[in-house]
């Protein structure tokens, strides 16, 4: 069947705009899950096809009837029933993935990037922090999107990015050079705050594996392709979240600021502190 698919698709698809349609198509008939970055199945579709071509995603509108190469719609087609069959979320297919405006390279050594932390870098985390930060923390850094996110918003500040796994701080350092922010942001090894050198930040921010384990037997396929290191935290969901609240006020200054995503964790949470006067953010965008 997939022969058949191809084969069709080569042969009578010819254009950026066919590919685009075709893939769309493809997903909706599939029923995919969406939630690595995108919400339906065009931008599924612009994220795939585009990036699959080396073109930007907001190519102009003429662009899309220009006709594409044999060899082209063979590495577009393959890609999509690669998503369809095998469920490899879009990103591990192009190593492309953005966060705030950025690209970043992924592949399935990191999580994709979809924190909502990223609309409080946007805003420069507007009305949880007193002034520019010189000193910022990103625990458990994954691909590092999060800490030069940071380095992008605060360009005066220096960023340390803390993961456990060596491989994702090799995607980590790869970025920070991608970017040319080696001076910038520091990549560290470290189990949470265990081998960090006692320094004050003005902010700590971590997006940890917060999924618990009845969540974690009920993930779509798609994040079975991403680290289990990176979602599963416990059967609550709050293993790392744990330690992370018991050292973050030593590497705090006075006025410091943590900002943790939790997830649906968050109700384990508030059960577990209950005199802790946590403020919960709401998003424009969910989160």
């Amino acid at each position: 069947m997939d022969k058949i698919f191809v084969d069709e698709a080569v042969n009578e698809l010819h254009t950026i705009q066919d590919m685009l349609r075709w893939s769309v198509s493809r997903f909706s008939a599939a029923n995919i899950w969406y939630g690595h970055g995108t919400d339906n199945p065009w931008d599924e579709a612009v994220q795939l096809v585009l990036p699959s071509l080396y073109l930007p995603l907001d190519i102009p509108e003429d662009m899309r009837t220009a006709r594409l190469t044999s060899s082209e719609k063979h590495r577009i087609v393959e890609r999509v029933i690669r998503r369809v069959n095998e469920r490899i979320p879009v990103a591990y297919l192009t190593n492309k993935a953005w966060f705030c405006g950025h690209e970043f390279f992924v592949d399935e050594r990191v999580l994709v990037p979809r924190s909502p932390i990223g609309e409080l870098i946007n805003n420069h985390f507007e009305g949880l922090i007193q002034h520019q930060p010189q000193h910022i923390l990103d625990m458990c850094t994954g691909s590092g999107c999060i800490a030069i996110a940071c380095a992008y918003a605060f360009p005066e500040a220096e960023v340390d990015a803390v993961d456990i796994s060596t491989d994702a701080l090799a995607v980590t350092e790869h970025n920070i050079e991608e970017h040319g922010l080696i001076h910038h942001v520091t990549p560290i090894r470290s189990d949470l705050f265990r081998d960090l050198p006692t320094l004050q930040y003005e902010l700590i921010v971590t997006n940890p594996p917060y999924v618990d384990a009845e969540d974690m037997s009920d993930l779509p396929n798609e994040y079975r392709h991403e680290p289990e290191l990176g979602l599963a935290s416990g059967s609550d969901g709050l293993k790392l979240t744990r330690r992370i609240l018991a050292c973050a006020p030593d590497y705090l200054t006075d006025d410091g600021v943590l900002i943790c995503e939790v997830g649906n964790s968050m109700v384990h949470l508030i059960e577990q502190y209950p005199d802790v006067p946590f403020t919960w953010l709401e998003f424009d965008n969910g989160g």
